[in-house]
């Protein structure tokens, strides 16, 4: 039996993507003017999060290669062969599926696409996704070519976000809401973590569901920590039982096609020291404040260092264990977070309308010091001509969030 190293295979009928075919369009015009300016005659994406955004295709790697090869007139997504047609069906190109009878069939898959006998004279990889182990086999089989690095080009386009992805990001925000309102009904002594976490993530899965039916639903993210738990803003959640005067950290991470949004908020089960108070209300003051920096023309190291100063004067800023905000978009809590659009000392990009970014101080005091425990608030804002719209509605501190149950 002649087993084919890769092949293509149209099982079933396109789906209805998150966007328009004009929108990845526009994506892709945009993609193929830095090639122009950069003189690639193809581009090879390898990252989750580019893959998804000029494709629709949002893979799952366990550990083999996806690729997506795009070039003057072509683009086309490699896939794995366990994934079958799926590739093809969520993706407004073609697909090429490379068999696992080899180990190099993924890249003999990505030469089938511009053939031996005219290797391109230019090529665009992603250097801060590509392993090395690609990287080298891709100059083995293209001896003749020169790479670049095109990942910052690529980042820069996907900052400015479209009216299409600005819609989904709205509502994106709306269904962490509604997981935060969700979470907020099962706090009580004796709950844990877990069942907390697990109620507001169920609420916010049916809730895509009800307004994208033809989405893909997958890793929208709910996390509750409580007590010592809540020292990293990432901690998984776990069997932990709240009791009375615990500090609470609320986290909501929908995700929708690709596009993650986020809410974190403090809160205390029934009862608050008054050293727990004061630490909570700086970092609420710096949230305030950050809040109304965010406008077009404000430079993101010059918002980082304003809210250093206020919280140095309210004697909190070595605790500060954050930048305090970053873009948001595709995959943003994988890979995809626009790394040249981030609140931090090191950052000069200056913001501009359409930019859509966090506000989300945190601080964290060890325990064994008055006050112990992480202290975060999180909400998203669009950067438009004016100013900023927060779309994050629900409420944060004290007066809001100290749950008597």
């Amino acid at each position: 039996m002649d087993r084919p190293d890769f092949f293509a295979l149209k099982n079933g009928s396109k789906v209805k993507l998150p966007f328009t075919q004009t929108e990845y369009k526009n994506r892709l015009d945009k993609l193929r003017t830095v090639m122009n300016d950069n003189d690639l005659n193809m581009v090879i994406l390898t990252s989750m999060h580019n893959i998804a955004y000029y494709t629709g295709f949002i893979y799952c790697s366990f550990g083999r290669s996806y690729g997506c090869v795009v070039t003057e007139k072509k683009i086309i997504t490699i896939s794995a062969n366990i994934d079958a047609s799926q590739p093809w069906r969520r993706s407004v190109c073609e697909n090429i599926i490379y068999t696992d009878w080899k180990k190099d069939n993924f890249l003999k898959a990505i030469v089938s696409v511009v053939g031996r006998d005219e290797p391109p004279k230019n090529i665009g990889i992603e250097n801060d996704h590509v392993t090395l182990e690609i990287k080298e086999k891709l100059n083995s089989l293209f001896n003749f070519s020169k790479f670049k690095d095109v990942s910052r080009d690529i980042m820069n386009l996907r900052t400015i976000k479209s009216d299409e992805e600005i819609n989904l990001i709205k509502n994106g925000a709306r269904v962490a809401d509604i997981g935060a309102e969700e979470t907020v009904k099962h706090i009580k002594v004796g709950a844990s973590e877990l069942e907390i976490a697990m109620a507001g993530r169920d609420k916010m899965e049916l809730e895509i569901e009800r307004i994208y039916p033809d989405a893909e639903y997958m890793d929208t993210w709910a996390w509750f920590q409580s007590g010592i738990n809540t020292d990293g803003a990432h901690n998984p959640k776990t069997s932990r039982k709240l009791i009375s005067g615990d500090i609470l950290s609320l986290n909501m991470f929908p995700m929708i096609s690709g596009y993650y949004t986020a809410l974190e908020r403090t809160l205390f089960l029934n009862e608050i020291d008054d050293a727990s108070l004061k630490a909570w209300e700086a970092n609420i003051k710096v949230h305030k404040r950050g809040l109304e920096l965010i406008k077009p023309g404000a430079k993101c190291s010059d918002v980082c260092n304003e809210l250093n100063d206020l919280f140095a004067q309210l004697g909190y800023l070595q605790y500060r264990t954050f930048g305090y905000g970053h873009s948001f978009g595709v995959l943003s809590h994988y890979y995809g977070r626009e790394s040249i659009l981030e609140l931090r000392e090191d950052t000069a990009t200056v913001l501009e309308p359409n930019m859509v970014i966090s506000m989300e101080p945190m601080i964290m005091i060890p325990k064994g010091k008055p006050g112990s425990g992480g202290y975060r608030e999180h909400d998203i804002l669009i950067v438009n001509d004016k100013g900023a719209e927060n779309i994050t509605k629900f409420p944060f501190g004290p007066s809001n969030n100290i749950i008597k149950n």
